[in-house]
């Protein structure tokens, strides 16, 4: 009966023995995570501004008859090149002919009139110097005259109104151009007032592409330009065209709307390219990109270490000090290829978190290594230590993604 109690008391003092040891071994300690970084860098930005964009013609008219009558003949073959002043249609001019001659007739006869008129004044002039004639018919020998010399004005401005109505059945080029499909043809009636055009001219080089922009990205990219570091350019525009190739030809930026437009909040800008060939047309939908300036100082990071809130916000992760994890919130003018142009939230020699983002949050401690990015992104280089003096693997896949 002794033996159980024996083997009881042995049981208890192992127990008691395995517990002491238990609570006198060491907590494990916290692994550190390990994540990958880069140095921030200053970088040469070109400024470029990309917009949708119409093409219009730097010059545009719409030839209207000045006074109607049948058309007799066209004198232009529809889309030639016409030159300002070239006749393009011919209006029967026979009335007008005759209303010319008419007026002509009359100037002749009020200027006979004259003569007569001031003969008859002087010679009644000279009568009066002898009390030779009542002064009132001397007087009344003055006013016809005077009246004549009044008729012949009257009949020149008639005489000039004639030759400009016969001028006008000849229809010309307000302006040098490309002339489109003429509406009407011969032996149609047209009107000095009609409402539609008889053809239209535009001149298409140089050729005009007008561009919107909202004012909200206007006023953006003028702070930018307004920064430090930034060299302005002439604003060299250039050209994809709508299959997507791009025109061999550069424009001019030559213009900005002085207001907004109510309905869109939009800005219209205006560029101007040499056209020869004529293979811009009006019309056209057209994407733009304007040269504005370099940023001798911009901040480029790639857009993995660059995210997104669900705000609509962005943020970036910042290895401080004492290899803590510091959020920042970033402003971003733009994106060129994998990168984001940042304006607001890093500095030059920020070390920004590009791997490992998933392990850690604001506070968390960590091990830096600093890795090089190659133009896709992915890490092609780390470096031979960390910050603490551990060895870093050479082995990019062995690090932790984002």
């Amino acid at each position: 009966m002794k033996t159980p109690v024996y083997m009881s008391g042995l049981l208890l003092v192992a127990t008691l023995l395995s517990g002491c040891q238990q609570d006198s071994a060491p907590a494990p300690e916290a692994r550190v995570p390990e994540v990958s970084y880069i140095e921030v860098t200053p970088s040469e930005y070109p400024i470029v501004t990309e917009m949708q964009g119409r093409v219009t013609a730097s010059l545009s008219a719409e030839v209207r008859p000045q006074v109607g009558g049948i058309l007799k003949s066209r004198e232009f073959v529809e889309g030639d090149s016409v030159e300002a002043g070239q006749v393009l249609y011919q209006i029967d001019s026979a009335s007008y002919q005759a209303a010319y001659n008419e007026a002509r007739a009359n100037l002749k006869s009020a200027q006979a009139v004259v003569a007569s008129a001031r003969l008859k004044d002087e010679r009644y002039q000279s009568l009066l110097e002898i009390e030779g004639i009542a002064k009132q018919d001397a007087d009344d020998a003055h006013a016809d005259y005077l009246s004549a010399l009044a008729d012949v004005e009257k009949y020149k401005a008639a005489l000039e109104s004639a030759r400009i109505d016969l001028e006008y059945t000849r229809i010309k080029a307000p302006i040098s151009g490309r002339i489109g499909i003429s509406s009407v043809t011969p032996g149609a009636l047209v009107t000095a007032d009609q409402d539609s055009a008889l053809a239209t001219i535009r001149t298409l080089d140089p050729i005009y592409v007008d561009m919107t922009k909202s004012s909200k990205e206007l006023l953006k990219l003028r702070r930018m330009l307004e920064s430090n570091g930034v060299e302005k350019s002439v604003a060299e525009v250039s050209l994809l065209l709508e299959d997507g190739t791009e025109y061999d030809q550069t424009g001019q930026l030559k213009m900005q709307e002085i207001a907004v437009d109510e309905s869109t909040g939009s800005v219209t800008l205006r560029a101007e390219f040499p056209n020869p060939d004529g293979l811009l047309l009006p019309g056209m939908f057209v994407r733009t990109q304007v040269h504005e300036g370099i940023d001798k100082n911009a901040i480029l990071v790639p857009q993995q270490g660059v995210y997104q809130s669900n705000s609509g916000g962005m943020y970036a992760y910042v290895i401080g000090v004492d290899n803590r994890i510091e959020k920042r919130d970033l402003e971003t003018a733009a994106a060129a290829g994998n990168q984001w142009l940042v304006t607001s939230g890093l500095s030059v020699k920020d070390h920004l978190l590009v791997e490992g983002s998933g392990k850690v949050g604001p506070g968390s401690e960590v091990k830096p290594v600093a890795v090089q990015l190659d133009s896709q992104g992915a890490v092609v280089e780390l470096s031979s230590s960390t910050e603490d003096g551990a060895s870093a693997p050479n082995d990019a896949s062995t690090q932790g993604g984002a």
